[in-house]
């Protein structure tokens, strides 16, 4: 019998171990289906630099895989004020991360207000955008590998159990099942992070756990030269967009200075991502251009809605993304190789299909997201060149949201859950913040 099974060992099931730890005795488990950090390195490396899908499974999750920007606000990737007050919410983030730097000696990040931010806010304001100014560390790989080894070798010596290569096949009400065999645990925290969504989905469903359907994203990812975004290089903003025709809320997401663009599969559904690698910098820019979608009736399921659709664009693309010059979009025609090479960019993503996202993307979206480019042109010239490279899908799956209290405790009093697989958070501090609050919900339930 164990007191505390945590069902993956990413930010979430990590921050949630130590909290435990600290202010107990508990005998914890760490269940993980991937590998340990180093034995991921050699293969991320691979798989980053090829542009592939990296593996998002194992020790630090889809963290060690990500593109390493730590968003140092609680009310962004997630609103932790919708559990704890607006205080003890930036209190956790800010503990989250002195962990980081505790951890992996990450640089300083000014958030003092620059000259470029009060020109952006103006021209922002002109266009009748919404400018958001974010806090934030920026990591690279080696950071990152060097945080989650320590991290893991932390937990351990303080008697935390990890157990590696273990695939949990079903949550039950008083333990885990794995490879047949029932490990008892008084309490379970799931945070098997986003690329275990679905199984979390169905484990919840099974258990009778309260589940709703959130809005899904879908868009592009936007390329252009990096000297076009030199004016966001020590900003890392956030711009909330309306589009003029439907009136529906377009934003941009991380953008990667001198980065690249990588596939991103989830399941069947091959898409796009960026990242920034040390090792690898590029003599372009990009970044996400996302459109929200909410679901009211006869249809519900947004992410039923997104996987559709990335379905469609996968078939589109022959399974690759499609890429496509935004002045070919424009005038209703296919971008062709020739055609790419006609343009002023080369692509960072050489596995791509040169097409037509107006075949895969629904017609709404597309006008959402040519109306957005144009208003973001506005603030930042080159946005919308004709040149402007757009791979598309890019698809946020984090519609389910696991329904919880400020505890983070589902309507079945010892099963907690948390981070990006919940649908709590969508980057690395909320996903951490929200373990916290799990560890905390488990110790006050246990009378700790």
């Amino acid at each position: 019998m164990v007191d505390v099974i945590i069902v993956g060992a990413g930010p979430a099931g990590l921050f949630a171990a130590r909290e435990l730890v600290e202010r107990s005795s508990f005998s914890i488990k760490v269940l993980e289906k991937g590998k340990d950090v180093r034995e991921r390195c050699e293969v991320l490396e691979d798989q980053l630099e090829t542009g592939y899908p990296p593996a998002v499974q194992g020790v630090g999750g889809m963290g060690l895989a990500s593109n390493g920007v730590l968003n140092i606000d609680p009310f962004v990737g997630g609103d932790l004020t919708s559990y704890i007050t607006g205080s003890e919410a930036n209190e956790i983030v800010e503990y989250v991360d002195s962990t980081f730097r505790e951890l992996c000696r990450c640089s300083e990040h000014s958030v003092e207000k620059t000259s470029e931010e009060e020109e952006l806010a103006r021209k922002a304001a002109g266009a009748g955008v919404k400018f958001a100014p974010v806090k934030q560390r920026r990591l690279d790989t080696d950071d990152l590998v060097h945080f989650f080894s320590n991290f893991k070798e932390e937990l351990e010596e303080e008697g935390v159990e990890f157990l590696l290569e273990t695939k949990v096949h079903e949550i039950e009400k008083n333990g885990v099942i794995i490879d047949g065999e029932n490990i008892k645990s008084e309490y379970i925290l799931a945070a098997p992070g986003r690329s275990g969504g679905d199984w979390l989905k169905n484990q919840a469903e099974k258990l009778g756990v309260d589940i709703r359907h959130g809005p899904v994203d879908i868009g592009v990812r936007v390329e252009v030269p990096a000297v076009v975004l030199n004016s966001l290089a020590d900003v890392s903003p956030k711009f909330y967009l309306r589009s003029e025709t439907f009136d529906d809320f377009v934003r941009t997401y991380h953008v990667n200075h001198g980065g690249i663009v990588v596939r991103d599969q989830h399941e069947d559904i091959v898409g796009v991502n960026g990242r920034t690698l040390k090792s690898k910098r590029s003599e372009n820019a990009n970044f996400a251009l996302l459109v929200q979608i909410s679901l009211t009736e006869p249809v519900s399921d947004t992410n039923a809605y997104g996987t559709s659709i990335g379905r469609l664009a996968t078939t589109i693309g022959g399974d690759r993304p499609v890429v496509q010059r935004l002045g070919d979009l424009r005038k209703g025609r296919r971008s062709t190789p020739d055609r790419l090479e006609h343009g002023h960019i080369e692509p960072t993503l050489k596995d791509v299909t040169p097409g037509d996202i107006s075949m895969a993307l629904p017609g709404r979206v597309v006008t959402d997201l040519l109306e957005s480019l144009e208003q973001l042109a506005k603030i930042i010239p080159g946005t919308a060149s004709n040149s402007t490279l757009l791979y598309a899908p890019e698809i946020k799956f984090y519609a389910r949201k696991i329904q919880v209290n400020g505890k983070m405790q589902t309507n079945i009093d010892n099963i907690f859950v948390a981070g990006d697989g919940a649908g709590l958070s969508r980057d690395i501090i909320n996903a951490s913040a929200t373990g916290i609050l799990a560890a905390r919900g488990i110790l006050e339930e246990a009378g700790k």
